[in-house]
């Protein structure tokens, strides 16, 4: 038995080489190809309990290949009508390596403040890891230091529960940390903010689905707390209406 073994071994010998020799000269199987998308996950106007409008954004924009990516993210709002600048809640340029076939880390800098000439705009450092988790919950949490070494974790989670082809219910849930005091940015340690939507969304075509919402949005801790001390609201209800937009 080991005598035909070794004969066989020693006839597969010269197709082993020339196989060896030919990957050489061999194109990639899958060529890595670059390219691009722009997101309007949130582009809508928002009508909140204290009848205010309020016009918000949350997009991200990409490019490069499956591994690595150049990232582009933003949010922010501006409640209209009340001559006020418009608040940018984060502007981050990252770049993105997927670690697992779910999940990519991303790092890079941030900044975030009133768009006015006479504000002062927070700089800051972030690093976070945005994925899909088991039973299709999708993550984006992120961990930032800014110039004065504050520390604040935020982490916001979303489902799509698909109702039809085309239509989609999402819950989406906002979590806010802070773990460090800011007497410069106001914030106090511990959880500060907790937001919770739920939006049902119907695709009239891949790239563009409107979409109609609520949302409950809350101070918790030692922000409620000097919220509650300086006479403010800590909690905020709203309707929105808007459209998710890709290209």
């Amino acid at each position: 038995m080991y005598g035909k073994s070794l004969l066989m071994g020693v006839a597969f010998l010269p197709v082993l080489a020339v196989a060896e020799h030919a990957e050489e000269d061999w194109p990639e199987p899958v060529k890595e190809y670059h390219t691009g998308q722009v997101l309007f996950d949130r582009l809508e106007l928002t009508r909140t309990n204290e009848e205010e409008n309020l016009a918000v954004w949350d997009m991200m924009a990409w490019y490069g290949g499956d591994y690595h990516r150049f990232v582009f993210k933003s949010e922010g709002e501006n409640v209209q009508d009340d001559g006020e600048s418009t608040d940018l809640e984060s502007a981050e340029l990252l770049y993105g390596y997927l670690v697992s076939p779910f999940w990519s880390f991303q790092g890079g800098i941030g900044t975030r403040g009133t768009l006015s000439s006479d504000a002062s705009m927070e700089n800051y450092a972030v690093v976070s890891f945005m994925g899909l988790a088991p039973y299709w919950f999708e993550m984006d949490n992120s961990l930032m230091m800014n110039e004065e070494g504050d520390v604040q974790f935020v982490s916001e989670t979303e489902y799509e529960w698909q109702l039809t082809q085309t239509s989609y219910l999402q819950p989406r849930i906002e979590l806010t940390a802070n773990l460090t005091d800011s007497d410069k940015y106001e914030r106090q340690s511990g959880l500060s903010n907790l937001r919770v939507g739920l939006r049902y969304r119907h695709e009239i075509n891949r790239e563009l689905a409107p979409y109609i919402g609520v949302y409950w949005n809350g101070a918790l801790g030692n922000t409620a707390d000097e919220m509650k001390r300086m006479g403010e609201d800590t909690t905020e209800t709203g309707v929105v209406l808007g459209a998710r937009v890709w290209f």
